[in-house]
């Protein structure tokens, strides 16, 4: 269903800025307008990178093998942070290249009934694709609230096409702001502002993006409910005493690895050992589907507070020298 979701969500983005770009490009070629120039500019990057995120989710889609055992999902990671760097070094780029050559020539805008009515359908056709990722983005995000929900999101193809959306909503407002003063000050100065603040929306758009994909292409853990329903699992077991703590790595949206330390009762003899594990694996696969690799490491509760002690110090070390 996630992936699905996912999938949905791209291709209605990318049939709608496809649409878009060449509508505000045969716009810019009418009318000369500097902000329209840009915004087609911005579509036409954004149709790119759902191309790329479509690219990105069949690639990561392949099953493991012997050179990828945990499969490819960090491949849809990586295309997520292509396209941040495509949205900053062209989206925000031209803009404010555009911006500043305007400036420089003020141009004034010719038949501008044409640019009012190409940014009114542009915000029809961007809308219904932001009410998409929209609603499957809320679809996952639960309690959270929206900026917390967008760290935590393991899912780069739903919050990038999200933000691509936001982006552009904002940039269209910010187009026809600038079409509108220009016109009614009778000063092209502003259709050049508008370019210059489009980039402005494209490049802070893009640094949060290029963030938030580093942090899960560097491999972040996954969420906390997933570790405690495999502390759970491992705890209502009759052969664990002790089930300590789980470390996991987030490889991609549907793709979990953890490590599982267990304190197990003493008595226990090595087959007896191996069904336990064994049953505590099965009961992982069938209640945690996401999980692609579950080790168990037998250890006493004291050597993982121990361990968990070294973790936090070297993260407090970490944030001290950032």
């Amino acid at each position: 269903m996630a992936k699905s979701g996912g999938k949905k969500v791209v291709v209605a983005a990318l049939l709608g800025n496809a649409a878009i770009a060449i509508t505000k490009f045969v716009a810019a070629a009418l009318t000369g307008s500097s902000a329209m120039l840009s915004e087609g500019v911005h579509s036409l990057v954004d149709t790119c990178n759902q191309l790329l995120m479509l690219y990105g989710m069949r690639r990561a889609a392949r099953p493991p093998d012997a050179s990828h055992p945990f499969g490819y999902g960090r491949e849809l990671y990586f295309w997520a942070f292509i396209v941040a760097l495509l949205v900053f070094a062209l989206g925000a780029g031209v803009s404010f290249y555009e911006g500043i050559s305007h400036l420089r020539h003020p141009r004034s805008i010719e038949r501008p009934l044409v640019n009012y009515l190409v940014l009114g359908a542009a915000l029809l056709f961007e809308g219904a694709s932001w009410w998409v990722a929209l609603k499957a983005f809320r679809a996952g995000k639960g309690d959270l609230g929206w900026f917390q929900a967008f760290r935590a999101s393991k899912d780069a193809s739903t919050f990038t096409v999200l933000f691509e959306d936001t982006a552009a909503l904002l940039g269209l407002l910010v187009a026809l702001a600038g079409v509108t003063m220009a016109q009614l000050l009778a000063d092209p100065r502003f259709d050049g502002y508008a370019s210059l603040g489009i980039g402005l929306v494209l490049a802070i758009a893009s640094l949060l993006l290029a963030r938030e994909s580093k942090g899960l292409l560097l491999g972040e853990a996954a969420h906390p409910e997933l570790r405690d329903a495999i502390l759970r699992i491992a705890a209502d077991d009759s052969g664990v005493r002790s089930a300590n703590g789980v470390l996991t790595v987030q490889l991609g949206p549907d793709t979990v690895v953890a490590a599982l330390s267990l304190e197990l009762e003493d008595a226990l003899s090595t087959p007896q050992i191996e069904a336990c594990v064994g049953r505590i694996e099965a009961a992982v696969r069938r209640r945690q589907p996401d999980v692609a690799a579950l080790f168990v490491k037998p250890q006493t509760a004291a050597t993982w507070r121990e361990r968990m002690f070294r973790l936090r110090r070297n993260g407090a070390d970490a944030g001290t020298e950032r």
